[in-house]
């Protein structure tokens, strides 16, 4: 009997995923007021572009992800095959990757780093030492990428709970150890981030050694399968390509012109953003191997109710948090922040925007790879997400202000989902009318109720005391939960949701409806 919809496997991984969120949620909100006050707006902003550019690079890693995940999550799905053949196969990929993308770094990041971006001179040399512990960090997290990859695709969610609880202690050490050291501040961050960055994807490969037999590694190439990574990647790097391309793209050409103060804005916005998102990214990443499973099973209308339930969940409980975000930025940064740059909150705000149209498109992506059929896809939403740069570009050459950057994103981002929906209806026949009636107008819909009642209810406890702005934020939530139970969930989801919270009781959705 095929599956139909969210299983209690989703839910139960979720549920690990979401500790591991709260707990790395809270450390990062934390270390990032401390680290900007520690390091200044100007070095702050200098780490972020700087990591930014390093982070252009995980278009390829990002594509590889993509591939590694769908063919070992491909081979349990059918139940045959060598497993073990897939994961040596990728992890021998990734190291020869690994090796060029050092050796390209060292050459043409350099140059990069020395005469195209905007830093001050006496900051150049911090700027460059940056650079190679990004570089260098980023090379380990290449060749970890098949061992994370096997633990997504066999659903063992709960590895990534505890080893986080490990990383958050390790980034309170370097806080502390921040403000101690009497050194140069940024290099000395650079350096400890590379080496926790390090000893967590060394602690994921001993754990996938030791708990999941498939992921022996001996050096092993099946070249009719590294073939068919290779075509597949490379089409899915166009893809990955664009998304880092959209976002770091756009983060340098604001540096460009507005120099590394304002980067800082940027980076505070996408610091909250990236908090908010993993909300998503969870549920997302335990939802992920059960459609790319179910495709290769051949259960494609239980893929299909899946894609729905995981869109609409997914967007849903993106608006409960980020709407008082949104509603409450200024009360919020000025909480976390003792310095808050200009355009911190409007660039927040509009990039909370971005966030929700993307929240839509994530089970939409993963169920275009599943089926193989990418190159289409990722020709496509390359050529849209391009078009950002050279069109933020133009108009900050003519004097548009900075709040442009995450508008132009916002309009990326939704023709980005009608593309993608446009693309899998193809593939496979999926609904597309349906998708746009059902997910896209009923979160609109949701969004424009949250947020108006959102607004009278800051505007009923504006104050500048604390604690009222607390009781609005609060109240906001409530209000969102409930809304969103009602008007952004379908019913089955609402039962299957009250079925979790009071599994003995039968009747009480019935009671409730």
């Amino acid at each position: 009997m095929e599956q139909k919809g969210l299983d209690k496997k989703i839910v139960k991984n979720t549920l690990m995923l979401y500790v591991r969120m709260l707990i790395m949620m809270c450390i990062s909100l934390y270390t990032s007021r401390v680290i900007l006050a520690t390091l200044g707006v100007e070095d702050y902003g200098i780490y972020n572009v700087v990591g930014g550019f390093v982070a252009m690079f995980s278009m390829i890693s990002g594509a590889m992800v993509g591939a590694t995940q769908r063919f070992i999550s491909f081979e349990i799905g059918k139940k045959e095959g060598n497993i073990n053949n897939v994961f040596c196969t990728t992890v021998s990929i990734h190291i020869i990757l690994a090796i060029i993308i050092i050796i390209f770094g060292e050459t043409i990041g350099v140059w990069v780093i020395n005469s195209i971006l905007n830093f001050s001179q006496e900051r150049l040399i911090a700027a460059n030492w940056v650079f190679h512990f990004s570089l260098l960090t980023f090379a380990i997290n290449i060749i970890s990428i098949p061992y994370n990859a096997a633990i997504i695709a066999y659903e063992k969610m709960s590895a990534f709970a505890y080893i986080s609880i490990i990383e958050a202690i390790l980034k309170l050490i370097i806080v502390y150890l921040l403000t101690l050291i009497p050194f140069d501040k940024l290099i000395i961050y650079a350096i400890l981030m590379a080496m926790v960055a390090i000893s967590i994807r060394l602690i994921y490969s001993f754990y996938c050694k030791k708990h999941i037999e498939t992921t022996t590694y001996h050096w092993y190439i099946d070249k009719k399968l590294c073939k068919t990574i290779f075509l597949y990647t490379g089409w899915n790097f166009l893809g990955a390509s664009a998304g880092s391309l959209r976002n770091q793209g756009v983060n340098m050409v604001i540096n460009m012109f507005f120099g590394s103060i304002l980067n800082a804005a940027q980076a505070i916005s996408q610091q909250v953003l990236n908090t908010i998102t993993q909300l998503v990214s969870n549920f997302q990443m335990a939802m992920n191997p059960q459609i790319i499973k179910r495709y290769a099973s051949g259960e494609k209308q239980s893929m299909v109710d899946l894609i729905f339930s995981g869109s609409r969940l997914s967007s849903v409980l993106l608006l409960v948090f980020a709407i008082p975000i949104y509603v409450k930025a200024p009360f919020l940064l000025s909480i976390w922040l003792k310095e808050v740059p200009e355009y911190t909150v409007i660039f927040l705000r509009i990039s909370l925007c971005t966030a929700i149209i993307d929240s839509m498109s994530r089970s939409i992506v993963t169920a275009i790879q599943a089926s193989g059929v990418v190159a289409k896809s990722n020709i496509a939403i390359f050529i849209v997400s391009s078009i950002a740069i050279p069109l933020t570009y133009f108009f900050f050459k003519v004097g548009y202000p900075p709040f442009l950057a995450p508008i132009s994103l916002v309009i990326v981002s939704f023709i980005s989902l009608l593309v993608r929906l446009r693309i899998l209806q193809q593939i496979m026949n999926f609904p597309f009318r349906k998708f746009i009636i059902s997910i896209v107008l009923r979160t609109i819909l949701l969004c424009g109720i949250y947020g108006i009642i959102a607004e009278f209810i800051s505007k009923i406890f504006e104050c500048k005391n604390i604690y009222m702005n607390i009781i609005s934020i609060i109240s906001i939530f409530i209000f969102g939960v409930f809304i969103s139970f009602h008007i952004g969930l379908e019913k089955n989801e609402r039962i299957m949701i009250i079925n979790k919270i009071k599994p003995k009781d039968e009747n009480t959705y019935n009671n409730l409806s």
